[in-house]
């Protein structure tokens, strides 16, 4: 693994991470889950290597500032814990996303596949449905959410929110809430109220019905959707709920629906299963189209 650094037009350097070079032909690029990063996701980790070693590059593609990590006390183990992100801007999804991308076709690969983990899904979906390139192949969505519905069952949102407003209108912006935003995520009073207004990425609201499907359908090309079979933001039916999400594509019967046993939504104790799904999918595409 690398650290790489990759430039956006607006000026910002996003730090991300490599497995495999442009001497291998396919890259994998996955952009993580909100309050995500290699050193705290294994889930990443597990991907490169095992992509990597199959001849295939992988590139776990961060938020804006993934790496800025804040220590605090779990009381409930009585161990530190490292968690971010802190600070964001949401309106630069797209930007951030297509930076990778170039930075992939820069680098010489002759295919692109763009995956997407949790709120990394969102971010794809919106790129994929809104850009005019074609440097894309495939996708791979996984886990993706509902925004609005994940605001209903997450602890303290209502809380964090509220507050996060009183300390916009008092200048605060900047400062740090006091409260894990959905209490797993420390959050500037900005960034929490920037991540709760987000309508481009309330882009699968098939259990809240809050939120626009034209980027799903919008999507020009083929993919797979994976999905923990015991993913809870899922209303309690994981696999109906990426069927409702496929639905919304161009051509949902000729992408593929995949279940991983026993798995949450951050594949806890599951990343080998969920590394050798990417790896799968990625081969069969290939395969299929090189036959």
């Amino acid at each position: 693994m690398e650290i790489i650094r990759v430039n956006t037009p607006r000026g910002l350097e996003l730090k991300g991470a490599i497995w495999g070079d442009n001497s291998m032909d396919t890259v994998v690029i996955m952009m993580s889950g909100i309050c995500s990063n290699v050193f705290q996701n294994d889930l990443l980790t597990a991907t490169g290597d095992l992509l990597s070693k199959n001849d295939i590059a992988f590139i776990a593609g961060h938020a804006m500032d993934a790496f800025s990590c804040i220590a605090y006390s779990d009381f409930s183990t009585g161990k530190q814990k490292y968690t971010g992100v802190v600070y964001d801007d949401f309106s630069f999804v797209y930007e951030d996303v297509e930076s990778y991308v170039k930075y992939a076709k820069e680098l010489g690969f002759k295919n692109i596949v763009l995956a997407g983990h949790s709120l990394g899904s969102n971010k794809i979906i919106h790129y994929l449905g809104n850009t005019a390139d074609n440097f894309v192949d495939y996708f791979i969505v996984s886990a993706p959410v509902d925004l609005s519905h994940w605001f209903d069952v997450m602890p303290n949102v209502k809380d964090c929110i509220e507050l996060a407003q009183k300390f916009e209108n008092e200048g605060r912006g900047k400062d740090i809430l006091p409260y894990l935003f959905g209490g797993f995520s420390p959050m500037s009073a900005h960034t929490a109220l920037g991540f709760y207004n987000a309508y481009n990425l309330k882009n699968c609201p098939v259990i809240s019905n809050s939120g626009e499907t034209e980027s799903l359908h919008n999507i020009k090309i083929n993919g797979a959707f994976v999905i923990g079979e015991k993913d809870s933001l899922t209303n309690g039916d994981p696999e109906g709920f990426m069927r409702k999400i496929n639905s919304h594509c161009k051509n949902p019967s000729q992408n593929r629906v995949i279940v991983v046993p026993d798995a949450s939504h951050i594949f806890y104790n599951k990343h080998k299963e969920y590394a050798q799904t990417i790896l799968d999918c990625v081969e069969m595409h290939f395969d299929c189209i090189n036959v």
